[in-house]
């Protein structure tokens, strides 16, 4: 999941934790716990393993990407003709072109969250198929409403995704309690409904957290990956979780920058990434240190401490000092249902996991219902992951 304009970079980083005797993290960027670990890989080669990996491998829909990128390259020639340019009414044509394909562009890339969580999405791709389809045949008012027909239709599979993650099972027993070890599965109730909270629980004391990446350093392109359980067993880590969000090759909007983040982080060799462009960021981040956790509002305050054992940026910071710290900011990535990653604490115990069916802003409430002392969001949609063996 993305939340970048389209036509932008749209930019995410894959953590995971685990824990054990060790932990280390991943560029992709991993948590990982006892080992606890972060660690930063593509979605595109998230491990399914016998244990709790909660993402499916994305299929690529290459028909619908091969006619997007021909619209494109449409937009671009249009683009370039000085006559057309110069002409208002043909210039009023070519933002109409540049809105449909960027419509269609974010109903694209949100079927591929919508696969990644397992849903049947053939009849919204057989819309989105026409709606293509005519925009490449320049019927743009007919491509426009056939788009909003998808997004409905997206919007009616999330809350059916979302009901469906909310009914109790007898894998969710219904409490309110977090876990003090290990992994749990519960319904939690709050003031806004309740929520399937899948999470793993690590004491401080004996567990340690990293974060690691499949690259040594910066990668503005094609970026290496490793599977979440490649990540955890090369680190001896017993749990994982994804990241921070970054751009998957599946994304049309991420041609020339896949597998890529932007947010800043340090893995657990002591190397920073992004750090030039993140050296007056105003997005949270948590440290990892020696028997500590800390979450801090803007990256900004952190530094380049080398001192730490991993940390990694990304938003929105979701609870601190147990009160909800997000509640919706109008972005309609945040605002749909979905499966939210999160790391957090309650006192000197570190978790990890993931807020099934529900918002960004409704996770908050999920997680301060469970007596977490301070929660970062992480990635989501259908790159969320968590392992656990």
């Amino acid at each position: 999941m993305t939340h970048l304009p389209k036509f932008s970079a749209h930019l995410r980083v894959s953590s995971r934790i685990f824990r054990g005797l060790q932990l280390v993290s991943g560029i992709f960027a991993v948590l990982v716990i006892g080992w606890l670990f972060l660690q930063y890989r593509g979605a595109s080669d998230r491990a399914r393993s016998q244990t709790v990996l909660l993402e499916e491998n994305r299929q690529t829909l290459a028909d619908l990407d091969a006619q997007l990128a021909s619209a494109s390259a449409t937009i671009e020639q249009l683009m370039l003709e000085d006559q057309r340019v110069r002409n208002d009414q043909l210039e009023a044509t070519i933002s109409a072109i540049q809105k449909t394909y960027k419509d269609s562009v974010g109903a694209y890339e949100q079927l591929l969250d919508l696969r990644g969580d397992t849903a049947d999405t053939q009849k919204i791709e057989e819309s989105l198929a026409s709606a293509i389809a005519q925009l490449s045949e320049q019927n743009y008012g007919s491509a426009s409403a056939t788009l909003k027909t998808v997004v409905s239709e997206i919007k009616s599979l999330q809350q059916k995704l979302a009901a469906a993650a909310v009914a109790p099972t007898p894998k969710a027993t219904v409490s309110n309690d977090a876990p003090s070890n290990g992994y749990s599965r519960q319904q939690v109730q709050t003031d806004i409904g309740g929520f399937v909270v899948s999470l793993i629980a690590g004491d401080l004391g004996s567990t340690k957290v990293i974060v690691d990446t499949a690259s040594a350093g910066d990668c503005g392109n094609d970026c290496p990956v490793l599977s979440l359980s490649d990540y955890v067993s090369r680190n001896g880590g017993y749990a994982g979780v994804n990241g921070s969000y970054f751009c998957p090759a599946s994304y049309p909007s991420c041609a020339g920058k896949t597998n890529t983040f932007d947010l800043l982080l340090m893995n657990k060799d002591k190397t920073y990434f992004n750090s030039d462009n993140n050296v007056y960021s105003n997005n949270p981040a948590v440290i990892f240190g020696g028997g500590y956790i800390r979450f801090v509002g803007a990256a900004s305050e952190w530094g380049r401490d080398t001192g730490i054992d991993s940390m990694l940026s990304n938003y929105p910071l979701l609870v601190s000092g147990n009160q909800v710290r997000f509640n919706g900011d109008g972005d309609p990535k945040k605002g749909s249902k979905g499966n939210r990653s999160f790391v957090a604490n309650k006192g000197n115990t570190v978790y990890i996991g993931v807020v099934h069916g529900a918002t960004v802003a409704e996770s908050a409430h999920a997680l301060q219902a469970l007596g977490m002392d301070n929660a970062l969001n992480l990635d989501s949609g259908g790159s969320t992951a968590l392992w656990s063996g």
